[in-house]
């Protein structure tokens, strides 16, 4: 995967109600900055001119974020009925999305439950960073528990260590390789190439290969969708199906977020969206 460019947009998924990119990393969703050079919304702008919609900030409907070193599956929304039925989808959590890391040091475990609480950092020159709770101080959550466990993903410069020239990827490693959205009309399902292949990055080379992502994808593709009032995790989450002996019982049941811990992704989100169903 090349790096982004005007031209360059890769396009996984597409109906009349929605479009699925593989957003390059490095790139912003979207932005009012003069300086910005490339966002997906002009790549959106440039390709298809005809579906930017006058009516919206900045003229497409994003269902949800990835951050800007963050790769991999994102979806539009096309019209206002069709990012009502997205949003809905995310408020009752019925969105399955897989993510591929390169993570540093070696994971023993073969499954991991990650529980800690994270919120803005407090500290002096880190405003715009996350922390977990109990160090000073949603957003970068996998980057933020992935170096909470002491594994930072490879090429986070925010929430990594760097201490050389090889600690200097060409990219971060995160890569949203898997999306589901279980709309009432349609089930948007997308599954994006591994970008982290020896050919493109002479650094890494794997050697041992636990699961293959053909079986993930297959078990994730098997597993039925949760109901809309199942707020617990998605059977065939990633982390319910890797493999390896000595894995522990499922996590307690968390109790229902409050409306003041939803209150900001349902802001963000019913700007690009109808207003949910009373």
């Amino acid at each position: 995967m090349e790096p982004g460019s005007v031209e360059n947009l890769s396009i996984v998924y597409r109906s009349r109600d929605f479009l699925v990119v593989n957003k390059h990393w490095d790139v912003r969703i979207d932005s009012k900055a003069w300086r910005e050079t490339l966002t997906l919304q002009k790549q959106l702008r440039y390709r298809f001119p005809e579906l930017a919609d006058p009516d919206t900030c900045y003229g497409f409907r994003f269902c949800h974020q990835l951050d800007f070193s963050t790769s991999g599956a994102l979806c539009v929304a096309l019209n206002k009925a069709a990012a009502g039925s997205a949003y809905r989808c995310f408020k009752e959590r019925r969105v399955t999305k897989a993510y591929l890391a390169l993570l540093r040091g070696h994971i023993q475990e073969s499954r991991v439950t990650i529980s800690h609480a994270i919120g803005r950092n407090s500290t002096e020159g880190r405003a715009h960073t996350m922390c977990i709770e109990g160090s000073q101080g949603r957003t970068h959550q996998l980057r933020v528990h992935c170096s909470a466990l002491g594994h930072p993903v490879v090429g986070d410069l925010t929430y990594g260590e760097v201490s050389g020239r090889e600690d200097r990827p060409f990219r971060m490693m995160l890569h949203a390789f898997y999306l589901r959205i279980p709309t009432d009309t349609e089930c948007v399902e997308v599954c994006t190439p591994d970008p982290f292949l020896p050919s493109l990055d002479a650094c890494w080379s794997p050697h041992t290969l636990l699961q293959s992502l053909d079986q993930l994808v297959q078990a994730l593709r098997a597993t039925p969708d949760p109901d809309p009032e199942d707020r617990g995790p998605r059977p065939g989450s990633p982390s319910a199906l890797l493999p390896g002996p000595g894995r522990p019982p499922p996590p307690p049941t968390k109790p229902p977020e409050t409306e003041a811990q939803r209150g900001p992704c349902l802001q963000w989100l019913s700007e690009w969206t109808l207003e949910p169903d009373s």
